[in-house]
């Protein structure tokens, strides 16, 4: 139970990672707010952990609404009254296009969705963070846009998988004295419901040539990272175990940006 009396917010709680992620959080005694876009899941999920015998607050938001952030946040600290962990998971693939096809209007939904929400999430959560006397932020970024450049078409996604990563490093350092680590996981394919939030349209011509003969995940012969592998990752850099690290991007993809 490392999490005893921890009060931990993760978003995209309802599927996927945030799922397995608050799921584990919970198992560890930690007391969790689920947000999620789609109250549905966050009923689901909340539900989940309470027939776990564990404590989850369900909590609805677009995190790159301001307002509806801010609102999502003082009902949480409300509730529970500290904030000791922040999972910046939220966020969608976007549109994949060509970049003289890809719109101005698709561009900016990921940008906002990806990069404007992990910054309203951590610049609303760091003060209870501070208040508490530290605590710990896992970003959810990814192998592409920090290792991999070959998902053909995926520039706003890379982008702002880039430009959490670089928040990771920038906050680690802005933050070490408030007690606060700040680290990125970057998870490679993984089995989630992410092809929700995903629309492609003429990849082929953005495509560079790219051939695996035996795979592209040595460790696991091509298997898929399962939501729950990557949030083992997650729950250690949540953990004590990891207190004298900040500022780390952890690779949780069997090996496969290596070859990329």
């Amino acid at each position: 139970m490392e999490f005893s009396g921890k009060l931990a917010l993760v978003t995209g709680a309802g599927s996927g990672l945030g799922e397995a992620t608050a799921l584990q959080l919970a198992a560890g005694g930690a007391r969790v707010g689920v947000l999620d876009l789609r109250q549905d899941r966050v009923d689901a999920i909340a539900a989940a952990i309470a027939a776990a015998g564990g404590t989850a607050i369900p909590l609805t938001a677009d995190i790159s609404d301001e307002a509806a952030m801010r609102s999502a946040v003082d009902q949480l600290i409300a509730a529970a009254g500290r904030l000791d962990i922040v999972v910046a998971n939220a966020g969608i693939n976007g549109t994949w296009a060509p970049i003289d096809d890809l719109t101005p209007a698709e561009w900016d939904k990921t940008i906002a969705v990806n990069l404007r929400g992990t910054y309203l999430t951590l610049h609303l959560t760091v003060p209870h963070l501070k208040a508490a006397g530290g605590g710990a932020i896992v970003i959810v970024s990814s192998i592409n846009g920090t290792r991999t450049f070959s998902s053909a078409g995926a520039t706003a996604y890379a982008a702002s998988k880039a430009a959490q990563a670089a928040m990771t490093n920038q906050l680690a350092l802005e933050l070490g004295k408030h007690r606060i680590r700040v680290n990125a996981v970057c998870p490679g394919s993984t089995k989630t419901n992410l092809s929700e939030n995903t629309w492609r349209r003429n990849q082929e011509i953005a495509a560079f040539p790219v051939i695996y003969p035996e795979g592209d995940l040595p460790l696991t012969s091509g298997r898929p990272a399962t939501a729950g592998e990557v949030a083992d990752a997650i729950r250690f850099l949540c953990s004590d175990q990891s207190r004298h690290i900040t500022g780390t991007w952890l690779y949780v993809d069997a090996g496969q940006s290596l070859l990329r």
